[in-house]
């Protein structure tokens, strides 16, 4: 089994709209309407939208690979990326998403660990996300990798208004 990373790049666009409307819709399609999640992927996972998301210098993708196979992707934001203000010393982990067939092979961990690698080469003090207060398997692996709910947000599936909890590790 072997892993490797890759930064996304603007002829990734494709692929990255692909894995993103397939993870999300793998990760909540059970628990939202349709109509909440068809509208939320039409938002975010837009060819326009993500072609903004990756020519952002303050944020950056990462495909993982699992023998080859994109697997899943990593979405980190510094500075004004961020989609709260959580001040320059912080980075946020906007997305962690992983194929369902992939899950289990310590994928997310390995982009945790990037993500926080990310944060200590640009001497930011705190990595930050946010994660659905129903997401109760990952707020698990959060807790499990050290991090701490600080406060929570609205996070809009559609119309629909849910709760993620902010949860901060710091790096000292």
């Amino acid at each position: 089994m072997t892993i490797h990373l890759q930064k996304c790049i603007f002829d990734d666009l494709c692929k990255l709209q692909e894995i993103s409307v397939e993870t999300f819709t793998e990760t909540f399609k059970d628990q939202n309407s349709p109509e909440s999640l068809k509208a939320y992927l039409e938002r975010a996972y837009n060819l326009k939208q993500l072609e903004k998301e990756l020519s952002d210098p303050f944020s950056e993708f990462f495909f993982v690979y699992l023998n080859d196979e994109v697997a899943g992707y990593l979405k980190v934001n510094t500075n004004d990326a961020q989609s709260e203000e959580m001040g320059d010393d912080s980075l946020e982990i906007e997305r962690i998403y992983i194929k369902s067939k992939f899950q289990g092979h310590g994928l997310g961990k390995y982009l945790l660990n990037k993500a926080i690698d990310t944060a200590m080469e640009r001497d930011k003090k705190k990595v930050w996300l946010g994660v659905w207060e129903e997401n109760e398997n990952a707020i698990a692996f959060y807790k499990k990798m050290g991090f701490v709910q600080t406060g929570s947000h609205s996070f809009y599936m559609g119309d629909e208004e849910q709760i993620d909890f902010v949860m901060t590790k710091l790096l000292i």
